[in-house]
């Protein structure tokens, strides 16, 4: 069977968009998939995020899910921050990627320019 994997980040509340563009697809995608879905909630903390906020949005997003349809018993679902191969490769990918390949990279440049820092495009 297929894998697939998909991932919302929690820095906000779910809305239509979310729906119809991640979790109605993800729905219909653990039909003939192996489907893998998380929260991305390191990927929410590269901005400051109020922690109790953060931690509803996580249960918010986890619920959503299963009332549209994901079914826990064909789909892996879980939280980023509570696997922690997430941050040990963390670690090894920041120690070997270049500062010229992270400012080729939209998101980089995005919330390099939100601090007031210069980034090269």
């Amino acid at each position: 069977m297929k894998k697939a994997l998909t991932a919302l980040q929690p820095s906000g509340l779910l809305h239509l968009g979310n729906y119809f563009g991640a979790i109605e697809p993800a729905v219909q995608l653990q039909k003939d998939h192996d489907l893998i879905m998380f929260a991305v909630d390191y990927h929410a903390i590269t901005v400051p995020q109020d922690p109790k906020e953060l931690r509803q949005n996580i249960l918010f997003a986890a619920a959503t899910y299963l009332a549209a349809g994901i079914d826990p018993n064909r789909t892996l679902l879980f939280q980023q921050s509570l696997v922690p191969q997430h941050t040990e490769l963390a670690w090894v990918l920041n120690c070997i990627v270049k500062i010229g390949e992270l400012e080729r990279m939209t998101q980089y440049k995005d919330k390099a320019k939100g601090k007031g820092e210069s980034v090269s495009v």
